[in-house]
């Protein structure tokens, strides 16, 4: 099987061409070279936006993992247009090269702002969604649209719903990754920043699992398209703020007004990608143990 991951510079796209190199021919494609390239993996350097360009580079691959966004949910309150306008426009011509050439098609959506606020405590793929910043809305639009292409027209596709990933290759300074900052502002000795009273609660899951469970994704063929990709387990800020400080010692933290672009609570049920893959997922104190071990290190 031949993967080509597109966006495969960033935070997940990184850590699942590092993840899949053991385990099949990979290929990843970016607009600037990767800072490190691994063994046996094929970089491509190039606009994922040029047609032309995208129809080369995929002649020849099983699948495609698409990791490419144009948005955060910080920054989609400004930038809206260029997630509905630039990144909707060309997933329609890729999903017509897929299709046609009968490729599968990996999209990785937003599990953590697709549902928006919801009255039940875990949500399950059949949940409704409410979005209730563009971000968010601009990832539904997307999977709408395969959805479609997958029903009506017979495009292989899954949509992952990945809930909050943390873990090697993060950066906080895109605008996501609240485990990142606070473990990082730590350690620098730093204050941490808070929006609201810290008990908005998510569904954190380590990167590593995040990455096998995409793998089964590509393996699966089946005739469910949407899975939530996360540990079925919430915590609050507060809890990871403890977590972190018992692990690293006394911390400073700042708590200011809470921001309208936050889901108020966000846990997603896995029992569905958990039916194809089998793994047990890190558990919360494991994982930041096992970052904070690596930012130390680094």
């Amino acid at each position: 099987m031949k993967i080509m991951i597109l966006g495969g510079n960033g935070f997940i796209g990184s850590r699942l061409v590092y993840f899949l190199s053991s385990k099949c021919e990979v290929c990843s494609m970016d607009k600037y070279p990767p800072s490190v390239e691994i063994e046996n993996v094929h970089y491509i350097v190039g606009d994922y936006f040029d047609t032309d360009f995208l129809r080369n580079v995929l002649s020849d691959v099983d699948v495609v993992i698409y990791s490419i966004g144009l948005l955060n949910p910080t920054n989609s309150k400004d930038n809206y247009r260029v997630g509905y306008e630039k990144e909707m426009s060309q997933l329609l011509t890729l999903c017509q090269m897929m299709l046609e050439r009968k490729q599968k098609l990996i999209f990785i959506s937003s599990g953590g702002t697709v549902y928006g606020n919801q009255e039940k405590d875990i949500l399950d793929e059949d949940s409704p969604t409410f979005p209730i910043n563009h971000y968010g809305g601009v990832k539904l639009c997307m999977e709408n649209v395969i959805r479609i292409f997958a029903l009506q027209m017979g495009m292989r596709a899954c949509i992952a719903r990945i809930s909050n990933p943390y873990g090697e290759g993060q950066d906080y300074h895109k605008g996501v990754g609240f485990i990142d900052a606070v473990i990082r502002k730590a350690l620098l000795g730093e204050e941490i920043e808070v929006w609201g009273d810290g008990e908005i609660k998510r569904d954190y899951i380590y990167i590593d699992d995040v990455c096998n469970m995409l793998y089964a994704l590509c393996n699966y063929e089946g005739s469910q398209i949407i899975f939530n990709i996360s540990t079925g387990v919430g915590t609050t800020q507060n809890q990871v703020l403890a977590i972190v400080s018992q692990q690293i010692g006394t911390i400073s933290v700042k708590y200011v007004p809470a921001r309208s672009i936050d889901v108020k609570s966000n846990i997603l049920c896995n029992e569905r990608i958990c039916s194809i893959c089998d793994i047990q997922p890190i558990e919360l104190h494991e994982g930041i143990k096992k970052y904070i071990n690596y930012l130390a290190n680094k």
